[in-house]
C-alpha cells in the first residue's frame, strides 16, 4: 500500500480532531486532515488550505521552541492527536521531533514516522546524493526501543519507505529530552551508513492491511472519548 494511502486510512480509522504535520512540501499528506490541522514547514509549496487548516512558515525546532516560550499549546485545551513526522530526514531532527509532539499529546494520541525503511545505502545517506532519500530516520526505532521501551511501536510495510506507528505516549516524560545529546553521539555516524539486514529486509513489520485492522485504532478512540471534557 502506498504510504499516502495508508495514511488516509489511519485517519479514517483514528478521526483525530487534531493533526499536526512536520514536513509539508506540496501538502500532498496535509490534505488528508479532515479536522483542525497544523502544517509546519520553512518551505512550503501549497496552494489553498482548507478553513481548519494553518501553515507555519518555520522549522519544527523554531515551531515548538516559540510555544515554549509563550507557554502555548498547537491546539489550545485539545492534545494533539494525530501527528505526521516527514520532516528533516536525520536522526536528530527526527527525535526532536517526537520530543516536541509528545509535550502536547495523551496517551490516547499517535504518532507516525516516514522513511523507516530505505530500500538502499545511497538512500540511508546523511548527506542526500538521490532524488529519493530516507536519510538515516532507519535508526528512530532502535532508539526509542533502548531508551523508551514504554512506548509501542508498530511497524508497517508501506511503499516506498515504509512507516512507524508510535503510540502509549507520555507527555510527563523527559527521558529522551535529558538524554538527547547521549542518544544523538550513539545513534548517529558518518557515511556510508551501516544499515542492518533487517532493516532492508523490513524484518518485524506488518502490512498496510493488518496495521489498518487493529483494535487498538477503536480503543484508543473510546478512551480519547471517554476522557473528553463535557
Amino acid at each position: 500500500m502506498f504510504y499516502l494511502d495508508f495514511l488516509a486510512g489511519l485517519h479514517e480509522r483514528l478521526a483525530p480532531r487534531t493533526y499536526l504535520e512536520i514536513g509539508v512540501e506540496y501538502g500532498h499528506s496535509l490534505a488528508l486532515s479532515r479536522c483542525r490541522s497544523i502544517g509546519i514547514d520553512p518551505d512550503a509549496h501549497v496552494g489553498q488550505l482548507g478553513p481548519d487548516t494553518s501553515l507555519v512558515s518555520s522549522t519544527s525546532d523554531d515551531y515548538f521552541a516559540e510555544l515554549g516560550r509563550r507557554d502555548r499549546t498547537p491546539f489550545g485545551a485539545l492534545p494533539i492527536d494525530l501527528a505526521y513526522i516527514d520532516g528533516m530526514h536525520h536522526f536528530e531532527f527526527v527525535l526532536r521531533d517526537f520530543i516536541g509532539v509528545e509535550r502536547y499529546a495523551t496517551r490516547t494520541s499517535v504518532v507516525v514516522f516516514d522513511d523507516i525503511f530505505p530500500r538502499n545505502l545511497d538512500e540511508a545517506a546523511r548527506v542526500r546524493h538521490t532524488q529519493a532519500w530516507t536519510g538515516d530516520v532507519f535508526r528512530l526505532p532502535r532508539a526509542l526501543k533502548v531508551n523508551r521501551p514504554d512506548l509501542r511501536q508498530i511497524k508497517v510495510k508501506t511503499e516506498p519507505t515504509g512507516t512507524l506507528l508510535v503510540v502509549r505516549l507520555d507527555p510527563s516524560s523527559r527521558v529522551l529530552t535529558e538524554r538527547l545529546d547521549d542518544i544523538v553521539r550513539e545513534f548517529v555516524e558518518p557515511d556510508p551508513q551501516p544499515v542492518p539486514a533487517e532493516v532492508f529486509r523490513r524484518t518485524g513489520a506488518v502490512s498496510a492491511r493488518k496495521a489498518l485492522a487493529l483494535e487498538l485504532w477503536d480503543e484508543l478512540r473510546a478512551a480519547r472519548d471517554h476522557d473528553a471534557p463535557d
